[in-house]
């Protein structure tokens, strides 16, 4: 009788070591985007043309006073890289965005950064 009492007591532990935890994966995901308040003072002249603008869908707005920010081919030091247009909030009632465009120079080309007015 005392086996029997010590194996029934047991049986529980050798149940929970067969129990295989499954691990938990959690997914977050951040978006981070730059936006300068102002234009850049240091200018990388690149020699290669940027490629044409795309056409981008426009989604709908998150919330009142976001703007649209266009995308833009974005100079990586190799090539270009396309950078998806974006909702931004509009850090005033009366702020204007200007976008980001590249400007010919003598020599290449020249990236302004998109900043508010």
């Amino acid at each position: 009788m005392r086996t029997s009492f010590c194996l029934l007591a047991l049986t529980p532990f050798v149940f929970a070591s067969c129990v295989e935890e499954v691990p938990v994966t959690t997914t977050t995901t951040e978006v981070t985007r730059t936006v300068t308040t102002g234009p850049t003072t240091r200018e990388v002249v690149v020699t290669e043309a940027p490629p044409p603008v795309r056409v981008e869908t426009r989604t709908v707005a998150p919330g009142p006073g976001y703007v649209w920010t266009s995308g833009y081919w974005r100079w990586t030091g190799a090539g270009y890289q396309w950078v998806p247009g974006s909702w931004i909030v509009r850090p005033r009632p009366a702020a204007i965005w200007v976008e980001g465009h590249w400007v010919r120079r003598a020599g290449g080309w020249i990236w302004v950064a998109g900043h508010w007015q």
